[in-house]
């Protein structure tokens, strides 16, 4: 009789904590859906796009005849085919077989500009960024409704944190039965789907989890606010660097992201100072600043952008996240005084700090861009996106009860103690994710306030 108390005592303790998971799970999971689905799907879209087709027109093949033109040629070129344009930013071709690009800008159009770098031939013309790929971007980032989009966003994958967390523990078996990894394809209609949702759930949670925080890392509140301002590169590093108001992030087109990470909130060095190393003989031109980029070994493809406006630098650059390649370890910046010639900021790889190092990698693995396994591994990841919101309604809708006015959440637990202990489980996550514990501190009020005072409303929400 002693002993079977204990143990009744345990068990019910333990479905206690079982619902209590069950319940913010499926709460949570009535916010995420959505999101999830969305962003499994654009996901998909800009995967694919990146992969099978050109964004700027880079991977045109051309024949190697001879030594290709000079860049400030290739530039004349670009320009006499956009009437009253201006190159603003040269990619480097990608093999010596690959043509050149140029972003040209008139007016407030830009348009990108493919040419043969032996013969200064215009390949093709089109809107710069234009295209399937940045509209998938737009929706991805803020369902095209700005700051109030993006924050929508980020409240869903800070949810989905906890999604992660309280999907695993309660697919982590009890009582020492059960395989987590390997569905019970024997099992029937509602178990079925129990369990390959659990399975796929669980599989997926790690890469879920890399996918979310540097999803966040990016958003307005989390990453602008707190990650991305304690992880970014300080500018005090350069020697005596006069600073402009712009940041790096100015240097992005639209929302597409362009500049690591770790620059984005650093601010852009100024021109028209003695200040740096020489590097570039004077006059400085695009000749001289594509040599020198190729001096520094750089191989293959990078990005030199001009100098806008009188304070305004050369860029030059090198980064996995835009596609210049598959290893973060070749990431580098550098820009250079328009008028001197003087390197002014030379950053790379090893300069960032131990977060800003991850983001790196982890966006590189994000954007699928780490070779075909890295392909074939998001895509994959993002149908199993797609399958847990399907499969979690399919649950829901098995279990519902027929023929009720009512959600049919999971059992609220009676012992209100336990929300007790998640009032502090929300306030941890409120500090590491501020929309996610607004959200549940949302939940808390409604269910233990407002809910209380509507037996009408709280018996449609249970």
């Amino acid at each position: 009789m002693d002993t079977v108390q204990p143990k009744a005592a345990a068990k019910a303790q333990l479905n206690r904590h079982y619902f209590t998971a069950w319940r913010w799970h499926f709460y949570a999971g009535l916010y995420v859906i959505p999101f999830l689905m969305m962003l499994a799907v654009t996901g998909l879209i800009m995967l694919w796009v990146s992969a099978t087709t050109e964004l700027n027109g880079e991977r045109g093949y051309v024949t190697v005849t001879g030594a290709p033109m000079a860049v400030s040629a290739l530039q004349a070129a670009a320009e006499a085919a956009i009437p009253g344009g201006t190159a603003s930013q040269y990619i480097e071709p990608m093999a010596p077989d690959r043509v050149a690009v140029f972003k040209v800008d008139a007016g407030d159009a830009s348009t990108t500009v493919v040419i043969d770098p032996y013969t200064g031939t215009v390949v093709e013309t089109f809107p710069w960024r234009a295209g399937w790929y940045d509209f998938a971007t737009d929706i991805h980032g803020t369902l095209l409704l700005g700051n109030f989009g993006d924050r929508l966003i980020e409240t869903a994958a800070s949810l989905g944190v906890l999604l992660v967390v309280t999907g695993i523990y309660l697919h982590w078996p009890r009582n020492g039965s059960g395989n987590p990894f390997t569905p019970r394809l024997a099992a029937k209609g509602r178990a079925l789907w129990k369990s390959l949702h659990g399975v796929v759930g669980w599989w997926a949670s790690i890469v879920m989890l890399v996918f979310f925080i540097s999803g966040l890392s990016w958003a307005g509140i989390w990453g602008d606010k707190f990650v991305q301002a304690w992880s970014t590169f300080p500018a005090e590093k350069w020697d005596a660097v006069p600073l402009s108001d712009k940041t790096h992030a100015d240097m992005n087109h639209g929302a597409a992201k362009e500049v690591p990470w770790a620059l984005e909130k650093t601010p852009m060095p100024e021109s028209g100072s003695l200040a740096g190393q020489p590097a570039v003989a004077m006059p400085v031109t695009f000749d001289g600043i594509a040599d020198f980029a190729r001096a520094l070994g750089f191989n293959g493809r990078f990005q030199v952008n001009m100098p806008s406006g009188a304070e305004g630098v050369w860029t030059i650059s090198h980064d996995s996240m835009s596609n210049d390649g598959p290893d973060p370890w070749g990431d580098r910046t550098l820009h250079i005084d328009q008028y001197t010639g003087n390197v002014l900021a030379d950053v790379r790889y090893a300069d960032y700090s131990a977060y800003a190092k991850m983001m790196a990698w982890g966006i590189a693995f994000h954007e699928g861009d780490m070779g075909v396994w890295n392909l074939a591994l998001n895509t994959l990841f993002c149908l199993s996106m797609i399958f847990l919101p399907v499969s979690g309604l399919v649950l829901w809708w098995k279990r519902r009860p027929e023929g009720a006015s009512r959600l049919g959440a999971p059992p609220r637990p009676q012992d209100m103690t336990l929300w007790k202990g998640a009032l502090v489980i929300v306030l941890a996550v409120g500090v590491m994710f501020p929309l996610a514990g607004l959200a549940m501190l949302a939940v808390i009020a409604l269910d233990a306030l407002v809910l209380r005072f509507m037996p009408g409303l709280r018996r449609a929400l249970n």
